[in-house]
């Protein structure tokens, strides 16, 4: 059973930083690609970053040079760290797993977790 679990979210002022993470199990970690999409209320879900299973990696042009995403395929984990945040990065963060990446999207991803909250304030 594929289990996708994120963590990390939480309250920040505007400025400042936070990392999530994500564990994923029951998958071939190594060998999908892993992405953050994000959704903010009343909004559609969006990419945020993706990264491929040879570590290429591509952004959303809202959260290019202040986010960084990287993986950790020995301890079956995803990273996405976030810097000089905006209040309009406040969403419901998700991590998930997908078998293509094309022209830098994870889209449309298999496996999905339960999100984790970032709130920014001004």
């Amino acid at each position: 059973q594929v289990q996708v679990v994120e963590s990390g979210g939480g309250l920040v002022q505007a400025g400042g930083s936070l990392r999530l993470s994500c564990t994923a199990s029951g998958l071939p970690f190594a060998g999908v690609a892993m992405g953050w999409f994000r959704q903010a209320p009343g909004k559609e879900r969006e990419g945020v970053s993706c990264i491929s299973w040879t570590a290429d990696t591509a952004y959303a042009d809202s959260v290019k040079g202040r986010f960084t995403i990287s993986r950790d395929n020995a301890k079956n984990t995803l990273y996405l760290q976030m810097h000089n945040l905006k209040p309009e990065d406040t969403a419901m963060y998700y991590c998930a797993a997908s078998y293509t990446y094309n022209r830098g999207s994870c889209s449309p991803a298999k496996y999905w977790g339960q999100g984790t909250q970032v709130t920014v304030s001004s």
